[in-house]
C-alpha cells in the first residue's frame, strides 16, 4: 500500500514499467496470468515466485487474495454494482 500518487499513476498506466522491485514485479506477472487465465498457471510460474523469495505460504497468500478479487469483481459486475 502507498500514498505515491506517481507510483500508483505509474502502476495504473502499465505495471512492467512501473519503478517496483523485481520481486513485486514476478509477483504482478503471476497474478496477472492468474487473472487472465489461471489454467495456465503451472508449476514453473511457482517456481519463479519461489526464486523470487516467495515461499509456498505466500504463493498460497497471493493466489488466495487476487482470486478473491476476481471472484468479487465478477459479482459485482454481473449485479451491476457502480453501474448507473
Amino acid at each position: 500500500m502507498t500514498l505515491d500518487q506517481e507510483l500508483i499513476d505509474a502502476l495504473k498506466r502499465d505495471y512492467t514499467t512501473a519503478p517496483i522491485a523485481a520481486q513485486e514485479r514476478v509477483m504482478l506477472d503471476y497474478v496477472v496470468k492468474l487473472t487472465r487465465d489461471a489454467t495456465k498457471v503451472w508449476k514453473d510460474d511457482h517456481e519463479r515466485l519461489r526464486a523470487a523469495g516467495f515461499d509456498d505460504t505466500a504463493i498460497l497468500q497471493i493466489t488466495l487474495i487476487a482470486s478473491w478479487f476476481n471472484y468479487i469483481n465478477r459479482v459485482a459486475d454481473a449485479l451491476g454494482v457502480g453501474r448507473e
